[in-house]
């Protein structure tokens, strides 16, 4: 917990979601003083070449980490992290052996090509030796849904073969899961966890480009090199040895040795009798850990309120990318224009339209540029577990990652619009804008379960996100998402970017000038959290 002390004088503020609210001409003018000048000088500095493509505990670190406290100082944040604005994170750089083969059955499988692997244990050395391979259909165990893909087997040794995403996606059946849309037991980073829990010593996904909402080449690049985890203090001993990703085509030979049928397997780990298949084969792989642990770092300020200062609205952003890669030809740097310095500089942008407020609405408001999201949201998951602010008293998570659309339009798309209460506060925002909003037209994406924002819903703060490359996402998906032509150009129209950030703004002002705590809707997955923490 942190304290701000601070001499205001106590202005109440209405506590609705409407137009009538104290010191409205004042938010009128901050929200109008948003503008694309300074979105792009905060984009061009954050995703310079200068920067090194902003990996944890790199120069580019250093720089980014720099340049956001002097914004921070500019704008008028009160420092509210552990240490003046910063949170230390400890983090543990795994980088496994680029020489790994991975042997299933009769087949050597070529690393970043066929397969990926990579281990989160603090260890020289892992080794999968004749560990039986067992289809486990999704890898799910949800017992609201009567589902476990692990059932009747001993797991100890053995390594599970899954599928991406969850059968609702794969059905189609909207009385399945949730249908199109994906859960979090469709996302990686729970199998990984499942397989753990159930005391398998390997995971391998079957990737595939639909139900994960990203090609191969995503996987590769995300997966290969130094990986980075939270660091334990037993060195992470209880994470699943291997988690690694097959490709589908190297999955169905796989598959077809076993005299199986990968296509038919699929079709029946859609029903809720599946039982594993084991696929009389064996999987041999050694990787072979450079370790490297270090502090990265959290950036948090915060703007105090009157009245109710312990309760606290939260912006969130995340600051890192993927660093530089020298085993390119040309281009090493992946700068990451669009994800996510095109959030952070929204988030700047917000955070300078809130100090500007006269009155200070009654809540207090953090802004938290968090690290090590591109490694699996690990600098939010940080703060949810070690928040400077307790988690009842967090009213709620705005998160902004990837804010590319460009050029005004009527329709705003908001993640998280369907989870809570804050689906209301979106749309009287929107409606204040002339515009709509909808969620994410591709909700099989579980784009929800994918930014830093999730780290805070699974500890119960309800969460609205802003992700959208924009019209032209599909093709930045396939050209520039995680690779170096993630780059600012000058020829982009921010107005898009400018009238989202004043969306978000005017969600964050209309809790903070309310006294109310939204609530997860009856069917949300964290209503339960919220409620254990006594909200």
């Amino acid at each position: 917990m942190f304290c701000l002390a601070l001499t205001v004088v106590f202005v109440a503020a209405c506590g609705d979601v409407t137009d009538s609210v104290e010191g409205a001409g004042s938010f009128e003018r901050a929200s109008a003083a948003i503008n694309a000048v300074d979105l792009q000088r905060h984009i061009e500095a954050l995703a310079s070449d200068r920067m090194l493509g902003r990996a944890p505990a790199t120069p580019g670190e250093e720089r980014t980490v720099e340049y956001l406290v002097d914004q921070y100082r500019r704008i008028g944040l009160a420092p509210a992290g552990p240490d003046g604005y910063l949170q230390a994170v400890p983090l543990a750089e795994i980088t496994g052996n680029s020489d790994m083969s991975l042997t299933l059955g009769e087949e050597t499988l070529r690393y970043a090509d066929d397969f990926v692997a990579r281990t989160p244990r603090m260890v020289k050395q892992v080794e999968l030796r004749d560990s039986e391979l067992v289809f486990a259909g999704y890898g799910i165990v949800a017992p609201e849904y009567d589902w476990n893909d692990y059932a009747g087997v001993d797991w100890h040794g053995k390594t599970a073969v899954v599928l991406v995403n969850d059968p609702g996606f794969a059905s189609g059946d909207p009385t399945l899961f949730n249908g199109r849309a994906m859960t979090y037991y469709g996302r990686w980073t729970y199998k990984f966890e499942e397989a753990a829990r159930q005391g398998a010593a390997g995971l391998l996904i079957v990737h595939q480009t639909e139900p994960a909402a990203y090609g191969w080449d995503v996987v590769r690049n995300s997966n290969t090199g130094p990986q980075i985890y939270l660091a334990s203090a037993d060195g992470n001993a209880a994470a699943v040895m291997v988690e690694g990703w097959l490709q589908r085509t190297v999955a169905e030979r796989l598959f077809t040795r076993a005299g199986h049928s990968l296509d038919q397997l699929q079709a029946a780990a859609l029903d809720d009798g599946f039982q594993p298949v084991s696929l009389g084969q064996t999987a041999d792989l050694t990787i072979q850990n450079t370790i490297r642990e270090y502090d990265s770092y959290n950036v948090i300020g915060a703007i105090p309120g009157v009245g109710r200062t312990a309760e606290y609205v939260v912006y969130t952003a995340h600051w890192d990318h993927l660093g530089q890669d020298p085993s390119l030809q040309g281009d090493q740097i992946y700068n990451g224009a669009a994800d996510n310095a095109s959030g952070v500089a929204a988030m700047l942008e917000i955070a300078r339209a809130h100090a500007a407020l006269e009155p200070v609405p009654e809540r207090s408001v953090l802004f938290a540029a968090v690290t090590a999201e591109e490694s699996g949201l690990l600098g939010s998951l940080y703060f949810a577990q070690n928040p400077v602010v307790a988690t009842r008293d967090l009213v709620a998570v705005l998160n902004m990652d990837i804010m590319l659309r460009e050029g005004p339009e009527p329709v705003a798309t908001v993640i998280g619009i369907g989870q809570s209460d804050l689906g209301v506060y979106a749309d009287s925002a929107a409606q204040r804008q002339g515009r709509t909003v909808r969620p994410h037209p591709a909700p099989e994406s579980g784009y929800f379960y994918r930014s830093d924002h999730f780290s805070l819903a699974k500890y119960g703060v309800p969460g609205l996100a802003y992700l959208n490359a924009g019209a032209s996402e599909t093709d930045y998906v396939r050209e520039r998402y995680h690779k170096t032509g993630d780059e600012f150009d000058e020829s982009w129209d921010l107005g898009g970017a400018v009238q989202d950030a004043q969306l978000f703004f005017d969600i964050g002002y209309r809790l903070a000038t309310s006294d109310v705590f939204p609530a997860w809707r009856e069917t949300s997955e964290f209503r339960a959290a919220r409620a254990a923490d006594g909200r």
